[in-house]
């Protein structure tokens, strides 16, 4: 399987990325071992997809860090989000 995350950083802000292996990805960036997030630490998982092809879940990935599929997103988890940051 892979996987696309939706990671909420220390600053409230929303990291999207991709792998095959959750759960290890997932404690790589909680233990600082991601460059990109090891300074918004702490971090939550509040999201992800799992996807049988992994063409189909790098596109995702990309269409989530678009304009638009941000957008579309913070609707989706409007509801989660609005609890975090009343």
């Amino acid at each position: 399987m892979y996987y696309v995350y939706i990671l909420l950083l220390s600053n409230n802000q929303l990291y999207t990325g991709f792998t095959s292996q959750l759960k290890t990805r997932y404690k790589q960036h909680r233990t600082g071992g991601v460059k990109s997030t090891k300074n918004r630490r702490p971090i939550k998982l509040i999201h992800y997809e799992a996807y049988v092809e992994k063409s189909d879940a790098k596109r995702r990935e990309k269409f989530l860090k678009t304009t638009e599929g941000k957008r579309l997103l913070k609707m989706q988890l409007r509801d989660l989000l609005q609890k975090i940051n009343p």
